[in-house]
Parts: C-alpha cells; structure tokens; sequence
C-alpha cells in the first residue's frame, strides 16, 4: 500500500434525525459519537461519530442542505446522496459489525467474496444501510 499524505478527513451524511442516527452508528456501529449534546443544546450544527483516529462521518439533518449549498455551478447539489460508503475492518471487527447489525434487524446483503478495493481483493464484504437510507459496504482483507 502507498503511504501519503492524502487523507478521508471526514464524509457528510445527510440524516433526518442527527440524535437518533448517532445512536444508531453508537449501538449498531460502535462508533464514538462527537459533539451529540451541543448539537442538542443548539451550539454546533450536526453531531458527528468517529470511524478512526483520523477519520468522521458528519452526520447533518437535512434540513442544513440549504445553507451547505455552496459548490460553485453546482446549484441544489447539496443533499444529493452517495452510492455508498466502503468500510475496512478487520476480520473480527467485521463479524462483530455484523453480529451487531443482526441483533438489530438491520437488512444486511448476502456476503460478497474478492472485491477489488483500495487494498486489494476482500476476503468477505456485505452491504447495509442507516435508518437513513445511507448505504455502507463493509469489507475485510485479512
């Protein structure tokens, strides 16, 4: 793998309840939730959850969409939703997502076997989506 100084700082999801979904990333997920009560005393704009050290998922109501709308001639493309979002875990964090999501009756995809991805062919990956409709694949190499 190459190392540089490139980054995934942080990924904005856009959530119709931002309490509930970092719940949702907190139980479900095991995801630190950031900044869940000054979003809930109204002195932040969203709460975020922390994926790793150096990585967020914002999590924004929608209703921020109209002020996030700021890409140069790209009118209305703030809310606008990714295919999905791909996480690496390692082999038992990625049962332990699973066994978690299933306690919760979360839909989950069939396994997938050898992907391509950043770092190469995953052994196993399932797809998944938040109570948002956000869609996220897990994955794992080793």
């Amino acid at each position: 793998m190459t190392d540089n100084s490139t980054r995934l700082d942080h990924v904005v999801l856009w959530v119709r309840d931002p309490v509930a979904s970092a719940g949702f990333y907190e139980g479900a997920m095991g995801l630190e939730p950031i900044g869940v009560a000054e979003f809930t005393d109204g002195r932040t704009s969203f709460p975020s959850v922390r994926l790793n050290e150096e990585t967020i998922f914002d999590l924004a109501p929608q209703t921020l969409a109209a002020r996030m709308d700021v890409v140069p001639g790209a009118a209305g493309s703030a809310g606008h939703p990714v295919n999905h979002v791909c996480l690496s875990l390692t082999c038992e964090d990625f049962d332990s997502l699973r066994a978690r999501l299933e306690e919760r009756a979360v839909p989950l995809s069939e396994f997938t076997h050898d992907a391509s991805g950043a770092r190469g062919k995953a052994k196993r990956s399932f797809y998944f989506r938040d109570p948002d409709g956000n869609v996220f694949e897990a994955r794992h190499y080793d």
